[in-house]
């Protein structure tokens, strides 16, 4: 506890914080062909949002392996979780204690969430990481961008620009719980005066922290690009091939803080457990495969010194299903013919294995016309995307003889379909040499549907919905030499996603959710010193959260509520004493409630749910404290990196339940490389990553489910337990 108090009192101290934006882009008339396709949907140095840039270098110096969620993990308002424990295969983070599927993610300008389910599943997308340009990470609602609503944040990368000098590069990284990672990079340089091809292929495997969570991971990038004078033409294609077991159950409380003498089992893992004559087993092949194909076709063309314009036409192709062995499924959930066995008796429950797959298509255009002068800033933009997913799920295997009445038996199947649609206006107008003026208007249309049955809702599924949504923005920015402060306004509206039709309770449709969002922040720079405050409030109406509510099958269901917001104070500060020595640090602050919420649980001695009036509670999952410290030493070759993140208490479910919460945590990382280049290569370098130096033992996430029996109140649960100390070795070569 005291290392805590000493943590946060040193940044406390700071009394300021900066945002430490690394090689922001640069709007100006002689900007790069490379960066018309994403000065569309980043912000610049003028635009009234908080927002963090991270550079390419910065991701190459941590990239050992570990995905998008583990590199980001550092800047302000963000916290990750791995399944695995490691940050390989599964994991995810929230921003502001906002989730994925409230944040908008793009890959130059092309959405990457999900249409339905408005999640990004990084395990699809291994490595990508060596791919990456540079990462904008713009908090609060941003500005507006194409695909799924910014609820929170906004996650803007850019894949890199084209190598205009031949070269190739290998990397092999090795560790703890036998991970493996191959990287492989080439690139032709400037062929012809125009041409230019790069390619990068990544394979990763790793048998994870928790029991059997191993991951067999592979992923690609290549792309060709032909330069004009004044127009770039460019095809890249991406994608990967991933099969993880499952580590999706979380570890039981009981088994985390068992009584004495019984000793904690951090790596337990239930997925595929079943019990065969006594003896507890575990499914082979209870794993999640999937299949992700991305391409992309851009022009773009600069007609005059002030005007750019860019087209990007995409395709995404995806295929895929997980595995898990049910033991003592019932019959009717699987839609399966009543049994009888050879001496008469009815059997209801079997074991079984199921496969649930998703097979989907997403196609569009995203367009923008830019227009840059000294005073004035516009971007027009429109954007068209198509979403058809077709799920379904087949029954593979089942222990009781003439159970299935066909091999592959399927008993669900139903399809998707999305049209999302927008138009965008956005201009920075100079007032003055001090004072910029923001404005940014949005226009959104979605149609979605969902025909057929589902396993957990029902044999007739049947959505038909339509939204048009009207997003304003607004801002000013002052500027006065080493001075910056900016004041904005947002309006936000997000469509509820494919678990909150499927999920909902009887009789009830969900409805759309609305943020207001008010942003205000302050930062000063000079030579060897830099400091910011942003102040926010998001304020929500009909956030749809858990409430307690399940369905009659016993599946946890949304519902809106009225009234929440979250509130906060982010500061950042950056320290550069000497050229060989720096520190850097953010902390949030923020109280993230909801108003009037009830909490329902089930009751199992009656077969109802008890409903309990609780007032203002916290909101799940958002600690009212985040912090991060950094300090690194670049010497001759040699690089050292300490990096510190506290974490607050966060709690599963709505309730402000300390019994139901993660612990508050503080974990320590360091990293020590050296680079040199011999005569033969441009470089080698060799780094060391110790992860969790000091063993500290914490969770991540979790999930609760509350339920009452004999009058006591009760719970099942799981907790994402991440891995004690690990290392991991890098060795890289360029040629």
């Amino acid at each position: 506890m005291k290392s805590v108090v000493l943590f946060l009192a040193s940044l406390t101290a700071m009394a300021a914080y900066a945002d430490e934006p690394v090689d922001t882009l640069r709007i100006s008339n002689n900007v790069s062909l490379d960066e018309v396709v994403v000065i569309a949907t980043q912000a610049v140095k003028e635009t009234p949002v908080a927002y963090t840039d991270l550079s390419k270098d910065l991701l190459e110096g941590r990239n050992d392996g570990q995905g998008i969620p583990s590199l980001i993990s550092a800047s302000p308002s963000v916290i990750m979780t791995s399944d695995a424990g490691t940050g390989i295969g599964y994991a995810g983070f929230r921003i502001r204690g906002t989730d994925a599927n409230r944040i908008n993610i793009t890959v130059n300008g092309v959405p990457v969430n999900d249409s339905e389910s408005h999640g990004v599943f990084w395990v699809n997308m291994p490595d990508f990481a060596s791919s990456v340009e540079n990462i904008q990470i713009q908090r609060g609602a941003g500005t507006s961008t194409n695909g799924p609503a910014a609820f929170g944040a906004t996650v803007a990368l850019q894949t890199r620009k084209q190598e205009m000098l031949p070269g190739a590069e290998y990397s092999l990284s090795a560790g703890s719980f036998g991970t493996v990672r191959h990287t492989a990079r080439a690139g032709t340089g400037l062929l012809y005066d125009h041409w230019v091809v790069d390619a990068r292929y990544s394979d990763i495997r790793s048998d994870g922290f928790i029991d059997r969570a191993r991951a067999d991971m592979s992923s690609y990038h290549a792309s060709a690009a032909w330069y004009g004078e004044q127009t770039l033409l460019k095809f890249q294609t991406f994608g990967s091939a991933e099969k993880t077991y499952q580590a999706w159950n979380g570890v039981p409380s009981e088994r985390l803080n068992p009584p004495a003498p019984q000793k904690p089992d951090r790596t337990y893992n239930s997925c595929g457990e079943y019990t065969e004559d006594g003896v507890t087993k575990y499914y082979d092949n209870q794993t999640d495969n999937y299949r992700q194909r991305h391409y992309h076709l851009t022009a773009v063309h600069r007609p005059a010194n002030l005007w750019s314009m860019n087209l990007t036409l995409h395709y995404t192709r995806g295929e895929g299903y997980y595995e898990d062995y049910k033991a003592g499924a019932k019959y009717a959930a699987y839609k399966l013919p009543a049994y009888v066995d050879p001496d008469g008796v009815a059997v209801s429950r079997t074991d079984l294995v199921r496969r649930k797959w998703l097979d989907n298509d997403f196609y569009g255009a995203v367009y923008s016309a830019n227009y840059r002068s000294e005073r004035m800033q516009l971007t027009l933009g429109a954007a068209a995307n198509r979403y058809v997913g077709d799920h379904f799920g087949r029954v593979i295997w089942a222990k009781a003889a003439n159970a299935l009445p066909k091999p592959d038996y399927e008993y669900y199947s139903n399809t998707g379909k999305k049209l999302d649609y927008s138009a965008y206006a956005k201009a920075n107008y100079a007032l003055s040499s001090r004072l910029n003026a923001y404005a940014d208007l949005q226009y959104r249309g979605i149609a979605y549907t969902i025909q057929g049955s589902d396993d957990k809702a029902g044999d007739h599924v049947a959505v038909d919905k339509r939204w048009s949504f009207f997003n304003p923005k607004a801002g000013l920015h002052y500027h006065h030499d080493r001075h910056n402060a900016f004041l904005s306004f947002s309006v936000a509206n997000r469509e509820p996603n494919r678990d909150n039709f499927t999920e909902a309770a009887p009789g009830e449709r969900p409805l759309h959710e609305t943020l207001y969002d008010y942003e205000a922040g302050y930062s000063f720079a000079n030579a060897f010193f830099r400091a910011g405050i942003n102040l926010y409030f998001m304020d929500y109406a009909n956030q749809l959260i858990l409430s307690g509510k399940i369905s009659e099958i016993g599946e946890p269901l949304t519902s809106n509520i009225r009234d929440s917001y979250r509130a906060g104070i982010e500061l950042t500060a950056a320290i550069e004493p000497t050229r060989w020595l720096k520190w850097n640090g953010n902390l949030t602050l923020s109280r993230n409630r909801i108003k009037g919420f009830t909490e329902y649980v089930d009751n199992w001695d009656t077969g109802a749910q008890d409903a309990a009036y609780l007032g203002t509670t916290d909101i799940a999952f958002s600690p009212s404290v985040i912090a991060n410290s950094t300090f690194e030493v670049r010497l001759r070759g040699f690089t050292l990196s300490f990096l510190s993140q506290h974490v607050g208490r966060q709690y599963v479910d709505n309730t402000s339940s300390r019994e139901r919460s993660i612990d508050s945590y503080l974990v320590h990382n360091l990293r020590i490389g050296y680079a040199f280049r011999p005569a033969f290569l441009k470089e080698i370098a060799i780094d060391l990553s110790i992860n969790n130096l000091f063993n500290e033992s914490y969770e991540t996430n979790a999930w609760v489910y509350s339920y009452i029996s004999e009058g006591h109140r009760y719970k099942d649960d799981g907790y994402f337990t991440q891995a004690g100390t690990h290392v991991m070795t890098r060795l890289t070569m360029k040629f």
